[in-house]
């Protein structure tokens, strides 16, 4: 997002900027997020994405299922043409609701926009009534516990925010995974599926397999979960799988 929403107590929504390190990075906001394909139902007919930057996922998501109808919310009004042409219907502004009279969705993204609010959890609670029955939502988030944060606050007592990454300056939430699933269970969702982003790359994946994923969780930059509706289940045990 080329700015987060902070929803206060009082749901006004001052915008806090993240900076000139994403807003002139057409990268940043045109990135396909086919690294949760395996965590879709098998069929959608409408689709909601928070956060989505120019909407390449969304279109992606409308290629897989060409009739499905697909939405996107973003704040930053630099790609508004390009997510127009990308998205069924489009809405530029806060992000932190959603846009009046939207109809129900089955499948609602949130992929690495929660931690940009300062209470994530009433922004989820402004969006999940729109969620059909039956329907899924997926987030992502980044991993305060991997070791490039963890190590450095151990052994140099460091924790610099830097421009992008785990301690991007404009995340307001941190997470791991239990606070993750918490974040969810609270917002009345089950997990209903985890992968973990890191342990799949190069020789962190070598040292994730040699070690038998003990240190899987110190080794995962990014959290990517699927959630349903409780509907008074409780949570069970989470098998994490590589993205």
């Amino acid at each position: 997002m080329g700015d987060a929403i902070a929803i206060t107590e009082n749901g006004t929504a001052p915008v806090i900027p993240i900076g000139a390190a994403y807003g002139d990075d057409p990268a940043y906001y045109a990135f396909v997020r086919r690294d949760i394909e395996t965590l879709l139902p098998p069929d959608y007919a409408r689709v909601l994405e928070v956060g989505c930057g120019s909407g390449n996922t969304l279109r992606w998501l409308r290629d897989r299922r060409p009739h499905a109808v697909t939405i996107g919310v973003e704040l930053n009004d630099a790609v508004a043409g390009e997510l127009r042409a990308n998205a069924s219907e489009a809405y530029i502004g806060d992000a932190g609701r959603p846009p009046e009279g939207l109809a129900p969705v089955d499948l609602m993204l949130f992929l690495d926009v929660l931690e940009h609010f300062a209470n994530p959890q009433a922004v989820l609670a402004n969006y999940l009534p729109l969620l059909a029955p039956g329907g899924t939502l997926i987030i992502s988030l980044p991993n305060i516990a991997h070791y490039g944060v963890s190590l450095p606050l151990l052994f140099r007592r460091r924790f610099d925010y830097r421009d992008s990454g785990i301690l991007d300056r404009t995340h307001l939430q941190f997470f791991t995974a239990e606070s993750a699933v918490r974040l969810l269970n609270s917002s009345g969702m089950i997990v209903t599926g985890g992968l973990v982003n890191g342990p799949n790359w190069g020789k962190t994946r070598l040292f994730d397999r040699l070690t038998l994923g003990i240190f899987r969780h110190y080794l995962t930059r990014q959290y990517i979960l699927r959630a349903e509706a409780a509907q008074g289940r409780a949570q069970g045990s989470l098998r994490w799988r590589s993205v």
